[in-house]
This record gives structure tokens, C-alpha cells and sequence, in this order.
């Protein structure tokens, strides 16, 4: 029985307050207008942007919310306009998106949407300013587009990944955001050759997929920088063959790396958003040749301080957002990489929950005991 052009009444995670655990609760999904896509989401997971907003300790507070940005799903029905995709397609849905027509999309450097550029102030869709979650009658407020804490959700076609259904959802849903963001950075912005070194600063999800890209593309020194020791093992699975605590050293750490390297790395990539960090990142490259790419955000007040002679002897300063994937131009390929055994996806994947169990997937996080935890939707 077709649902399309109903509402869909379906299990969604829905936080109510800022902090408290989420309650899974029945809501109604609307269909979907001109331009979106309603679509099954099957597997979910948790990421530190869930976390931030839900804490809600720094930005305004938006609730009822449903919360969730890295998913896999199927297309249940599209909306008006959309030709692209079908009922049954596979998809990831992106909490950025790739709208075809802006001066961003048409370029083939940027991956900055001026339609669909990341948001997470708005709570509703960008066609009529409504959400299209409801309870009794009371709107419940969507997250960067996304919304993928709930069995269904609608999203703007121009945030939807079409894959190969070959891929399977429980592994590729990760793709949606840290991972891809890492990984881009080193293989679509650093760039390393084969046989030259790379620092990564900071070991988190998004500095071991960037360990990861510099293992794929070749690195021959892959430098591990992090203040915490107890992530330096788990970190050699990425590729990761060195490491430096900054804590143990009683001078600069870019100081310590350039010793290390014969005058500095060929490439570094900063994954902390620490201005210290992003400082000793850039310091650490060779002159000559070497690349730096900033991916952590930083704090609103920071300033970026170094000496223009660094410049000057042809240091390379560079920025990223999403690893410099476009949403449905590159991610399906980067999925192709998985398939093709070149990406590995399995080894980011820590823990696995049940859609009821969702809060401990919180609780993981939260302790700093997981990489990446997947929640199925099926219980």
C-alpha cells in the first residue's frame, strides 16, 4: 500500500529539552512539498554537532528538535519537481547541500551552496518556513535539514546522495559527515604525494579519517598529534606511524615536528579547531612546498597569528568545509571507494544500538568511549 501524499505516522527521537534524554515518541510526518523527499531512514549514528546542540550551552536554544545528520535510508516518495530520484533509491542525507544552480555548485572548486549551505539555526524547510514534523498538532523543529532521529523524515532533494544500493547502509551512513570531512581534507585540499609526510593534528573522528586519506593516498610518515596518549593505539589502524604529545616536549610542538622531519612535513592537517593547534599545524609544513588545511572550528574570538615570512617561503595556508566533497557529486563515489576495498569503514564503527536504546549512543559519546556508533532503526 502506497503511503505517498499521506502523512506517515512513525517512531521519532524527540528532544524536548536541552540536555535531557531523548524520548522516543509517535510523530506525524507530512509530505513532501516542492523540491524534498521523504525517505525510510535504516541506520543512524550520533556526532559531537548532535551533541553540541542538544547541550544547547552556547547558541539558542530550539526544542521540541529532532536531532540526527548521518544516515542511510530509501526514498518513501518525492515532491514536486524532483527528478532526480525515485521511490526505492538509497540515499545519504547531508546536513549541507549541492543545489546545481548557485555560483558555489557551478564551480568546480566549492562546495558552499548559497541555497543549502549548512544551518543550524533554521528548524523548518526552506520552502514555506514550516517543519514537517508534528505532534497533536504542534510542530516539532528539524536539524540542519536532516532530521534523521525518526523513522521518516522529509528533506530537500538537494541534501540527498543517491549510492550504489550495492553499498550497504549499516557501514556508508558514517559518510554523511566527520568521516567524509576528514578524508577530504587530506585527499581533496593537502593533497600529499606518495611517499611524503603528513601530520595530523588532533585524533579524533575527524583526524583519524584524515589519517585514513593520507594513507590512501600513499603518506610514508603519518604523524599523530594529540595531548591524549590513550588515543595513539587505536590510531595506528588509520595508518598512523608516529606520535607526538605536545605535553611531553618543552618547546613548541611545530618545533618538535620540523626536528623530527629534516625542516617540517609536507603536509599537515588541523583537526581540532584549537588556534594553538592551527598555528603549530601551519609552522610545522616545510618551506618550499609544504600545505596546511584547517578543518576544526575555531572559537568566534580567535585570531590566526603567525609571521608573513612564513608565507613568504612558500608555506601554503589552506581551509576546508566537508572535505571539499560535493553532497551528491562526490559522495557517491567516495561510497565507490568503500566498495572497492580502497576506504576502510568498519574499523570507525565502535558500537551498535538499537533505535530504542538511542540515549546510550549519547552516553558513548559522552564518556568518549566510542568512534562512531550506529543505531539501527529497527527496534
Amino acid at each position: 500500500m502506497s503511503t505517498a501524499g499521506q502523512v506517515i505516522k512513525c517512531k521519532a527521537a524527540v528532544a524536548r529539552e536541552a540536555g535531557k534524554p531523548l524520548v522516543i515518541e509517535k510523530v506525524e510526518v507530512a509530505p513532501p512539498q516542492a523540491n524534498e523527499v521523504r525517505l525510510k531512514i535504516l541506520f543512524t549514528s550520533l556526532c559531537h554537532t548532535d551533541v553540541y546542540f542538544w547541550e544547547a550551552k552556547g547558541q539558542t536554544p530550539l526544542f521540541p528538535r529532532i536531532f540526527g545528520h548521518k544516515a542511510g535510508g530509501i526514498v518513501e516518495s518525492v515532491g514536486e519537481g524532483v527528478k532526480d530520484l525515485q521511490p526505492g533509491d538509497h540515499v545519504l542525507p547531508i546536513f549541507t547541500g549541492e543545489c546545481g544552480d548557485c555560483s558555489h555548485c557551478q564551480s568546480e572548486e566549492s562546495n558552499m551552496c548559497d541555497l543549502l549551505r549548512i544551518n543550524t539555526d533554521r528548524g523548518v524547510m526552506i520552502n514555506d518556513g514550516k517543519t514537517r514534523f508534528s505532534k497533536n498538532g504542534q510542530p516539532i523543529h528539524h536539524f540542519v535539514g536532516t532530521s534523521t532521529f525518526s523513522e521518516y523524515t522529509v528533506v530537500h532533494v538537494g541534501c540527498l546522495a543517491k549510492i550504489n544500493p550495492a553499498a550497504p547502509l549499516d557501514k556508508v551512513c558514517v559518510l554523511s559527515c566527520g568521516i567524509s570531512t576528514g578524508l577530504g581534507a587530506t585527499l581533496n585540499v593537502a593533497k600529499p604525494k606518495k611517499g611524503q609526510s603528513v601530520a595530523i593534528f588532533g585524533l579524533g573522528v575527524v583526524g583519524l579519517a584524515a589519517a585514513e586519506g593520507a594513507r590512501i593516498a600513499g603518506a610514508s610518515r603519518i604523524i599523530g598529534v594529540d595531548l591524549n596518549p590513550a588515543r595513539f593505539e587505536e590510531a595506528k589502524k588509520f595508518g598512523c606511524n608516529e606520535f607526538v604529545n605536545p605535553k611531553d616536549h618543552n618547546k613548541p610542538v611545530q618545533e618538535v615536528i620540523a626536528e623530527m622531519t629534516n625542516g617540517g612535513v609536507d603536509r599537515s592537517v588541523e583537526c581540532t579547531g584549537s588556534i594553538q593547534a592551527m598555528i603549530a599545524a601551519f609552522e610545522c609544513v616545510h618551506d618550499g612546498w609544504g600545505v596546511a588545511v584547517l578543518v576544526g572550528v575555531p572559537n568566534k574570538d580567535d585570531a590566526f597569528k603567525t609571521h608573513p615570512m612564513n608565507f613568504l617561503n612558500e608555506r601554503t595556508l589552506k581551509g576546508t568545509f566537508f572535505g571539499n566533497y560535493k553532497p551528491r557529486t562526490d559522495i557517491p563515489g567516495v561510497v565507490e571507494k568503500y566498495l572497492s576495498k580502497e576506504l576502510e569503514l568498519e574499523k570507525f564503527i565502535t558500537h551498535t544500538v538499537s533505535f530504542s536504546e538511542i540515549n546510550k549512543a549519547f552516553d558513548y559519546m559522552l564518556k568518549g568511549e566510542s568512534i562512531r556508533c550506529i543505531i539501527r532503526m529497527d527496534n
